[in-house]
């Protein structure tokens, strides 16, 4: 009989490896680009700290977006404009060592990437030797292009961001919809733009379905909608919007998969009437002596 191969044998002679699950893969740029060659969509999620992370990362969830959406959902702010650097750097940290699978992605923050190119690279190269990140997005038409070009020309894989741009929202006037009527010819330019400057992936932001469609069509890379409609290659949400937790007004284009803020309202309204009622703790939460 021939010598077996490692990948036919499992450790310490318990037959062949085979018979046991096949461990999952870190996800990568092209494991994202392959899927969108079989047609298959992929799902990307925000994520702030360990416990999101890796409950998002067991379920399967292909990307773990470490957003500027921190600004309004961890730091309290109105908008995404002022967070900074240094305040996500030790978010996205906290989901890379909690992610063994998925591709773990940061925003580059409003003002850290515009200036230059230059610019950009410093601040992705901090996002990916301090914090652990895989990749960086930033937001942007055909005047990012030289960034993007730079970071991947220096091996930082870079996720683009048009439509409406959040960073963006005073110039834009607001939240509002973006590629509308002439305004779709212009978003297939800027993504063309951005794909030849070496962007992996494309996120589309509250655009009009048939423009997303036609985007997604013009472009080899995948496309990620959120408020784009059904056929980009994958899909994001903000997971306190999708979760239930924010209770303000969430987008049109949010579908609530749970009511946590209810769960986790209910549970701490019993807590509070068990400490004050003396119900807890009971003997079993106590150490005798």
């Amino acid at each position: 009989m021939a010598d077996a191969t490692p990948e036919e044998t499992a450790p310490y002679g318990g037959g062949p490896a085979a018979t046991a699950a096949a461990p999952r893969k870190r996800i990568r740029t092209h494991t994202l680009q392959q899927m969108k060659d079989r047609g298959e969509k992929w799902t990307m999620l925000t994520a702030y700290e360990q416990f999101t992370a890796g409950i998002f990362d067991a379920a399967g969830v292909e990307v773990l977006l470490v957003g500027d959406s921190a600004s309004n959902n961890v730091f309290g702010n109105e908008t995404s404009l002022p967070v900074t650097v240094d305040e996500l750097i030790p978010l996205v940290r906290a989901v890379a060592r909690s992610a063994p699978h998925a591709l773990v992605l940061a925003d580059l923050p409003f003002g850290s990437y515009q200036a230059s190119p230059e610019q950009a690279f410093h601040t992705a190269v901090r996002f990916m030797k301090e914090a652990g990140a895989h990749a960086v997005k930033l937001e942007g038409g055909v005047a990012m292009a030289p960034q993007v070009k730079l970071l991947t020309d220096a091996g930082i894989p870079v996720c683009a961001h048009i439509g409406f741009t959040p960073q963006a929202e005073h110039n834009l006037g607001g939240y509002r919809v973006q590629g509308r009527g002439d305004g779709a010819a212009r978003l297939i330019e800027e993504a063309k733009a951005l794909e030849a400057a070496g962007a992996f992936a494309i996120v589309m932001e509250m655009v009009p379905a048939p423009a997303a469609k036609a985007v997604t069509e013009a472009l080899r890379i995948p496309t990620v909608g959120i408020g784009a409609g059904v056929d980009c290659d994958a899909q994001v949400l903000v997971w306190t919007d999708m979760l239930g937790i924010n209770t303000g007004r969430v987008p049109r284009f949010v579908k609530k998969y749970a009511d946590l803020h209810s769960i986790m309202l209910g549970a701490a309204q019993e807590y509070v009437s068990d400490v004050k009622g003396g119900a807890f703790p009971a003997a079993e939460h106590s150490f005798e002596s």
